[in-house]
């Protein structure tokens, strides 16, 4: 077991070596990696903040439930009965007389409220139900329809359906950039260990001439990769950090002007592991193609 961990040990060393030498290099490549690490990631976090504020602000995924004018405290007491059984969310009563003051309170409505003989608003539930999928949503609606006593349900999913498709959209299209950044972060390894190669080739010849095996000339290689991977990225969870910082200020601001309250969720410390890890496997796999090819063609 030490031998195998001194073998290791001395072959990161070796990449962090080859790391080291070449710094500007390095660092060109790292930049590179981290942009294309960083524009699937930043995509993929403008989803989850989507889906965040659609689960934060509020009216945005509510049934309404009016009741018919004759409903009473006996009905009234029914339909909370009913929908505590159902568990579709949280919930919470508008009275009638409620309802109208908050439409007298509106611009240009006290006067014709006044002018009203009698209150023409009914009693109504509003639901926010905890899973905001259009399908769940629709059926909860066609649930409370059927309840006695229930005359109208609101609920516009059409506004729904759409932003879900959007959001499916833009997987999409985080996949397909993450697809085509992950081919190219093994290209870019690729390249780098070819050329890391060419230029040891002599030393290679030489290694393989007092007996070193194909395994432990390419060890070295290997981490190289994974190193610049790693590296690669942090260097994208940095990147996404400062933007995130850069847009932070404006979008609160648009919220506010909205009447919400949003911060956008950066990276968590399981995402920049699983980014390095992400870079470390792609980092691994051009390398450990690049070494294959180009190492056969050294007798």
């Amino acid at each position: 077991m030490r031998p195998w961990l001194a073998q290791h040990l001395a072959a990161l060393r070796d990449a962090l070596r080859r790391l080291v030498a070449a710094p500007l290099n390095s660092l060109l490549s790292l930049l590179v990696i981290g942009v294309a690490l960083t524009l699937p990631t930043a995509g993929w976090l403008t989803l989850e903040n989507l889906r965040k504020l659609t689960g934060d602000t509020p009216n945005v995924q509510q049934i309404s439930i009016f009741l018919a004018l004759d409903a009473g405290k006996r009905e009234i007491g029914d339909i909370e009965s009913r929908l505590q059984e159902s568990r579709s969310g949280s919930w919470r009563f508008v009275p009638r007389e409620e309802a109208l003051k908050r439409l007298q309170a509106a611009e240009g409505m006290a006067e014709i409220i006044a002018s009203l003989p009698r209150n023409p608003l009914p009693d109504a539930f509003v639901v926010t139900p905890g899973d905001a999928r259009p399908e769940v949503l629709e059926d909860l609606a066609r649930t409370f329809s059927s309840w006695p006593k229930v005359a109208h349900v609101q609920l516009d999913s059409a506004w729904v359906k759409r932003f879900d498709a959007l959001l499916r959209l833009g997987e999409r299209v985080v996949m397909m950039l993450g697809g085509l950044f992950a081919g190219a972060l093994v290209t870019i390894t690729f390249n780098t260990i070819r050329l890391q190669i060419l230029a040891q080739a002599a030393e290679i010849e030489v290694a393989k001439l007092i007996g070193a095996t194909d395994t432990y000339i390419q060890r070295p290689l290997h981490y190289f990769g994974m190193l610049q991977g790693v590296l690669g990225g942090l260097c994208a969870a940095l990147l996404v950090s400062a933007g995130l910082r850069l847009l932070t200020p404006p979008v609160a601001e648009l919220t506010r002007l909205y009447g919400a309250s949003f911060a956008l969720q950066g990276l968590s410390a399981g995402n920049v592991v699983a980014l390095a890890a992400i870079g470390a496997a792609l980092g691994w796999l051009g390398a450990k193609i690049s070494a294959l090819i180009h190492l056969r063609r050294i007798a």
